[in-house]
């Protein structure tokens, strides 16, 4: 029987022809998909503005840049995430000071956060885990100590939380288009997108080395643009991914699974996530019915290498420690079949 994967990356023949149209323009960089996908891509989530770039990580690099983050400042992460949320602090020499997460929801646990500013805390980054919307507090908490609250929605494309979408519920937010996100464009990719109209214009000339419309470098950016192609594939994408979310739920829902929702806001299931006691067995068990599942995420981020000199890389985030080697993800991707379904439920409730 063929195997089920984590993700499968959707193409059809519009994402095609869209291609070869972007390339056949001549137009091959800095012409209208971009521009198009980024209008079309904040009209969807609600933001002010958004701006296609070269990957998430790069957009998380974007918006430490657009704070003005840099040495000196602090900015606190969420110990259990992928890398790339601490580390685009560490690229422009500020330090990522780690916070717990939440027992039921895995995501950064605002008590942990109010807990751990300073005077040089400067942001927050939030992140949507597996797709699941951070807590309604952390804004609060960010707005009453007049720090920045950055989305890390990489996981998060069609979340809500209180009916806001995740893109529009910080002052910038950062989304991936990784090819087994929810949505892709054909290979590496990434979204900025803002809230603060004093912010836009400046997301447009980080992406391109800090220059202006003379083409005179006003601020420190590098090239961080997104390719036509891309952007070209991507805007094909975003008409799909209402109906793709909703499938994403309706997959979860009929996975027979323990899996907490935060209320108040809606999961958009990037990941379906295990926790149990037994994460090899799992897989064992899942690998039997020749579908894909692995641990997300093994190591909370303080006790990886790159942060061996880091002041918390021995210092315990209970929860985080607890739970981060127990999570295992399965699919739930919105081109599961019925019978795939049942063999998932198989696998887990043997």
């Amino acid at each position: 029987m063929p195997r089920i994967p984590l993700a499968r990356p959707f193409w059809d023949e519009e994402c095609e022809m869209a291609a070869v149209a972007a390339l056949s323009s001549g137009r091959w960089v800095k012409g209208p998909q971009a521009k198009k996908f980024g209008e079309e891509f904040a009209n969807w989530c609600g933001a002010v503005a958004a701006v296609p770039c070269q990957s998430g990580s790069a957009a998380l690099w974007a918006a430490m840049r657009l704070l003005g983050i840099g040495p000196g400042d602090e900015v606190i992460v969420p110990g259990m995430t992928f890398i790339a949320t601490a580390t685009a602090v560490s690229l422009v020499g500020a330090t990522p000071v780690f916070a717990d997460i939440e027992e039921d929801y895995w995501c950064i646990c605002p008590d942990d956060v109010e807990a751990k500013i300073t005077a040089r805390t400067k942001a927050v980054i939030g992140v949507h885990i597996f797709g699941q919307p951070f807590s309604q507090r952390l804004k609060q908490i960010c707005k009453s100590h007049n720090i920045a609250l950055v989305e890390d929605a990489a996981q998060a494309h069609g979340a809500t939380l209180d009916g806001v979408m995740a893109g529009a519920i910080g002052d910038i937010a950062c989304f991936s288009f990784f090819p087994s996100k929810n949505m892709a464009v054909g290979g590496e990719g990434g979204m900025i997108t803002t809230t603060l109209p004093e912010l836009a214009e400046r997301m447009n000339r980080l992406v391109d080395h800090g220059r202006d419309d003379t083409l005179e470098s006003v601020e420190l950016g590098t090239n961080l643009r997104m390719s036509e192609v891309a952007a070209a594939i991507g805007r094909v994408q975003l008409k799909h991914l209402k109906d793709w979310t909703t499938k994403r739920r309706s997959n979860s829902e009929s996975i027979i699974h323990e899996t907490k929702t935060r209320e108040g806001g809606a999961h958009s299931w990037h990941q379906l996530c295990i926790l149990t006691e037994n994460p090899d067995e799992l897989i064992s068990n899942l690998d039997a019915q020749e579908v894909d599942a692995r641990v997300h995420y093994p190591i909370p981020c303080n006790r990886h290498q790159v942060y061996s000199q880091h002041f918390q890389h021995e210092i315990s985030l209970p929860n985080c420690d607890k739970l981060a080697h127990r999570l295992v993800a399965i699919p739930v991707h919105p081109s599961l079949s019925e019978s795939e379904i049942e063999r998932i439920n198989s696998a887990l409730h043997p």
